[in-house]
């Protein structure tokens, strides 16, 4: 693929752990579009994700803060307990408002942001997970022109995230993670 992005926002929840492990394990080490990860996590648990996924990582992770600026050559995981938004300006606002989906940080939000910030220059990847939040976001992204990945449900540990997304839109590709993480290495940076 030759289009350029200025944003990669991928979510994902149950199993999608070791999908992402390997996503920054096997991309490759000058990747240079900034990545955003939204994860359901533990509201309670405030660290581990990130130093278990930075083991391995050839990009820098990054928590993000409130209004803090997307940099290239980084990874950005959405906090704990804390809706992640992007904004048009290029920079993370954070928010406690209600739980959507029963999650926060809920993916639809950090997703339909993005899109909504970056447009076409969105890549937005839906993972393995276990309820439906990230289809909207997913199909906010589509409507604003940007690419959509959405995970083969074959080979999704839980399929009721990337089915959900499905029922709503058609995204641009449905892959497997082997596939997804071949795709990003072969983007122009």
């Amino acid at each position: 693929m030759d289009r350029k992005f200025s944003l990669i926002v991928v979510g994902g929840s149950a199993g999608s752990f070791s999908v992402v492990s390997k996503m920054l394990s096997q991309i490759r080490a000058d990747f240079s579009i900034p990545m955003v990860f939204c994860l359901h996590r533990l509201k309670h648990v405030r660290s581990g994700l990130i130093e278990g996924l930075s083991i391995k990582s050839n990009l820098r992770l990054i928590e993000p803060h409130d209004r803090e600026k997307l940099q290239p050559n980084n990874a950005y995981i959405a906090p704990s307990n804390y809706h992640l938004f992007i904004e048009y300006d290029g920079t993370f606002s954070l928010s406690t408002e209600e739980v959507h989906n029963h999650s926060r940080p809920a993916i639809d939000y950090t997703l339909s942001s993005a899109g909504y910030a970056f447009r076409e220059k969105t890549l937005g990847i839906l993972l393995t997970g276990a309820n439906r939040d990230g289809a909207q976001g997913m199909k906010d992204i589509h409507d604003k022109k940007g690419y959509t990945i959405v995970q083969d449900p074959a080979t999704s540990d839980v399929d009721t995230m990337p089915k959900a997304a499905l029922r709503l839109f058609t995204p641009d590709r449905i892959m497997s993670p082997a596939d997804i993480i071949q795709l990003l290495n072969a983007l122009p940076q």
